[in-house]
């Protein structure tokens, strides 16, 4: 809506008001009041309920406020004049290059819609998955498209990033950078935060915070835009970011009711929105003047442009029931609606003009914004020549190309399809440039342990892709794909997600290339794994949650083709860190991959951090991340990853050779091949194991309810139960050998490999009891700890702390002869082993973990650790 203050005409049109004659002032006239901030239509109110000022965020005294028709901006008096926020209506036209966002479903926590300001509580709600803007779902085909850029897109070079601004929505206790007063607030939509860095301001005080962002406290770990380059046409974000599309929630309702008031308009924004039946519902006086009838659709469509040049025509009824009818307001049925009631139907149309202002912006954002006239015999061409002069004194110039979103020059100015769309166009100029697009496509699910020449046989039979557009063969049975066409990319990007090759599933993931010269010296980003499938819920929080904090391009779900796509994007980075949020099993599984193409990235030894998401969360207890996560700060687990220490750990290779035995022992040729598993926490043989696989068996049946801890370990209670009446004749089936020397083996009916103090959720198996015959146990030594248990019952007394295990050896080479079918487990994965032989040795170098760091440091102000502070704030971690 532009500036108040406009002169009021009268004008015939067919616009609808039944009160058109009458000379008294209606009361849609009342008096409008003047502000900076552009777009406002503010009117005094009366207030009926405590109402809170969204400038200065206090409380509004009295019983007289003033509140924008169009925003619902509330303000005092007072702050009418100092007021900077732009109004919803005006607030795409602010934006110079707009960026799409990543409509999710919204999160639990108490929220405000940024483009009604109104609550999310109660209502259907959507926020971005990459930056923090959240809308109702009727309000987001109004929202501004100003999410984070976060790569560099083709054309684009881009070194330094200003701060993104965000209104609202910030964590309780944030402070204003410049004043340092309570900015937040939990009312109203208050208060400005930045994207990036995290710094909170108020919306009188942000404005005199220098524009250029450093990225915060954790500039360090976040993967710098202008570091990650993508080629994105012909892809949505949902796909550049490899967001889930099934967690994505499309706009939904068609119809958007303003307030209730005696007659109630449907309008259509142009001709596409009447053949899809998408309209709002446009509440007026039922004494009104033509105009203000225009001003009150454009209000309802965001459009801030004068009344005098747009006019409601009458709309046909029939119109509706054409076969080209598309989602329709309220009718999964498909049938028409409206039928049979009598309701003013109008389109909002603009005036025929011979001549139209059109802005020009330029892409690299180097050059002021330039206003053109254009009319109906305008061409490209035409309008360089008028540009070209403007601005070649400030940049050098070979030939120009404009780039338009929904229109082009060359058609008449009358264009009404859309006024929304035609009100939010942009008209870019840049240097013509011949730019190679490059599309890399990561394709996963073949067959493993092929040949490059099998894999492009594969690939031009299924998919008809050249041999040339291969340029990676990565282990698991994954290709990559360097494509410089948008449409074969795309094409064979969806094509994928429908072939199956052996009965596996294809999946195809777009990766982006992170330039590695534009690094920042000493920069060590962080790349994250999430399992979204850990943790019941938590796992899709902290992945929405560290999308945010950090660059999403330096975010994987491990759903989507695992660590893989992840590991091979950062494959030239020199350093780089590892944040696994996960169980166990998921560390293990990550371990695995980087352990396989360690040979092909530049960082071969990255340090391993761990979010525990699992049941038991051995491994992340031993490394101080706690024993599971439950709804720490996000910012703070980040700092303590920046924060923690490097340590080193003994990673041990399995081999299962599994022999037919004959009545004596003796070996009597092969059963099955032979079998290689890596482990990193423990192995175990007999009842532990067998523990495991009927908990297994468990989930596996009934998967859903396996979503807690408390149910978990409640499972494994109740199988454990069930094998009180076990006999302990383990010693009598098994014949073991540690560094070369026979064992005997008391009466067990299990026996455990530890590679790390911890053990069934915690529990310290091996004893903190000194003894002349053992050393310390460490997770470096080289060393396994060998040990037995009696029972369950002597293995709920270890859990419980009354009793450790009984110590047998300690050693690094161990052969194992198993004489019959045995339940064995490995870090948690359970399975029926045959008889046969067992040998487990180290499994080549150690692997480097983080350590959560021990120092107690001072607890942070709320604005340093909520607000995400540019200052060093120490985390109060270490526990």
């Amino acid at each position: 809506m532009a500036d108040s203050g406009r002169v009021k005409h009268d004008s015939p049109s067919s616009s609808p008001g039944p009160g058109r004659k009458k000379a008294q002032q209606s009361p849609g006239s009342k008096a409008r009041y003047s502000v900076n901030a552009p777009g406002h239509c503010f009117r005094k109110v009366t207030l009926t309920k405590p109402t809170f000022c969204h400038h200065c965020g206090d409380f509004i005294w009295g019983i007289v406020g003033f509140v924008c028709e169009v925003c619902n901006f509330m303000s005092h008096e007072k702050c009418l004049k100092h007021a900077r926020t732009v109004c919803s209506c005006m607030a795409p036209t602010q934006v110079q290059v707009p960026v799409a966002h990543c409509f999710g479903p919204a999160g639990q926590k108490k929220r405000f819609c940024c483009v009604c300001r109104k609550h999310l509580e109660g209502s259907s709600a959507l926020r971005c998955e990459v930056c923090e803007l959240h809308v109702h779902s009727d309000c987001a085909p109004f929202s501004v498209s100003d999410c984070r850029f976060c790569h560099q897109d083709g054309g684009q070079d881009i070194d330094t990033y200003q701060h993104h601004w965000r209104e609202g929505n910030m964590s309780s206790g944030a402070r204003c950078e410049v004043c340092r007063r309570t900015c937040s607030s939990s009312d109203i939509l208050a208060g400005m935060r930045c994207e990036w860095c995290g710094i909170t301001a108020h919306a009188s005080c942000y404005i005199i915070i220098p524009p250029e962002c450093s990225m915060g406290r954790l500039q360090n770990m976040i993967l710098h835009p202008s570091c990650v380059r993508i080629c994105s046409r012909n892809f949505s974000k949902m796909h550049c970011y490899r967001i889930s599309e099934n967690s994505h929630h499309s706009e939904m309702g068609n119809a958007w009711t303003r307030s209730h008031c005696k007659q109630t308009l449907k309008v259509f924004d142009g001709d596409d929105a009447a053949k899809r039946n998408q309209f709002c519902l446009v509440s007026i006086p039922r004494i009104i003047k033509n105009e203000e009838g225009v001003e009150a659709s454009l209000r309802a469509f965001y459009i801030p442009d004068e009344p005098q040049d747009y006019e409601l025509q009458s709309y046909s009824q029939q119109g509706l029931f054409t076969d080209d009818i598309i989602n329709r307001n309220g009718t999964p049925d498909n049938k028409p609606i409206f039928k049979d009631t009598v309701s003013d139907s109008w389109v909002l149309r603009s005036k025929p003009k011979e001549t139209e202002v059109v802005k020009i912006y330029s892409s690299s954002r180097k050059v002021e914004v330039t206003s053109v006239t254009v009319g109906k015999s305008s061409t490209v061409d035409s309008i360089l020549k008028e540009v070209l002069p403007r601005i070649e004194k400030q940049v050098t110039w070979n030939l120009i190309l404009i780039n338009t979103a929904y229109v082009y020059l060359n058609k008449p100015c009358d264009f009404q399809t859309s006024l929304r769309q035609m009100n939010q166009t942009r008209f870019y100029i840049e240097e013509s440039r011949n730019r190679v697009a490059q599309v890399n496509l990561l394709l996963g699910g073949f067959p493993t342990q092929l040949e490059k020449e099998e894999y492009t046989h594969l690939l031009s039979e299924h998919l008809s892709v050249k041999s040339e557009s291969v340029s990676a063969v990565l282990f698991s049975g994954a290709v990559v794909l360097q494509i410089s066409c948008f449409s074969e990319a795309e094409r064979i990007y969806m094509l994928a997600k429908d072939t199956s090759i052996s009965g596996k599933q294809l999946y195809s993931l777009v990766i982006p290339e992170i330039m590695q010269s534009k690094l920042a010296k000493g920069s060590c980003p962080l790349l994250v794994f999430v399992n979204p499938k850990s943790g019941g819920l938590k796992g899709r929080e902290i992945l929405y949650s560290f999308r945010k904090l950090l660059n999403p391009h330096q975010v994987f779900e491990l759903t989507s083709g695992g660590p893989l796509p992840g590991l091979h994007t950062f494959r030239e980075v020199p350093h780089f860190r590892i944040l696994v949020c996960g169980g166990d099993g998921t560390v293990g599984w990550v371990l695995g991959v980087l352990e396989s193409i360690r040979h092909k990235i530049a960082c071969p030894e990255p340090a391993i951090g761990i979010i525990p998401l699992g049941t038991g969360n051995d491994l992340a207890r031993v490394l101080r991340w706690g024993a599971g996560y439950s709804g720490e700060d996000p910012y703070n687990i980040l700092l303590s990853v920046d924060e923690a220490e490097e340590v080193q750990m003994d990673r041990w290779t399995i081999l299962l050779d599994a022999q037919e035995m004959t009545e004596d022992g003796k070996e009597n040729g092969f059963l099955e091949p032979p079998k290689i598993v890596h482990m990193n926490n423990y192995f175990g043989l007999g009842i532990d194991a067998e523990l495991s696989l009927d908990f297994h068996h468990a989930r596996e049946v009934e998967p859903d309810k396996f979503n807690s801890r408390f149910h978990n370990k409640g499972v494994y209670v109740k199988v454990g139960l069930q094998k009180l009446s076990h006999t302990r004749n383990l010693h009598k089936d098994i014949r073991m050998q540690v560094d070369k020397h026979d064992v005997e083996l008391p009466s067990i009916e299990g026996l455990i490999f530890l590679n790390i103090p911890s053990w069934g959720s915690g529990a310290d198996l091996w004893g903190s009891d000194s003894e002349s015959r053992f050393g310390r146990p460490r997770i470096d030594d080289g060393m396994l700890e060998v040990v037995g248990v009696t029972g369950v019952v002597h293995m709920g007394q270890v859990q419980s702390g009354m009793r450790s295990g009984i110590r047998i050896a300690q050693g690094s080479y161990i052969r194992i002869t198993v004489n019959k079918p045995i339940p064995v487990q490995v870090d948690g994965e359970p399975w029926i082993q045959s008889p046969g032989q067992i040998i487990i040795s180290a499994a080549g170098p150690k692997v480097c973990m983080l350590r959560k760091s021990k120092t107690k440091q001072k607890k942070q102000s709320g604005s340093l650790k909520e607000g995400r502070s540019d200052s060093p704030a120490p985390s109060d971690g270490g526990q």
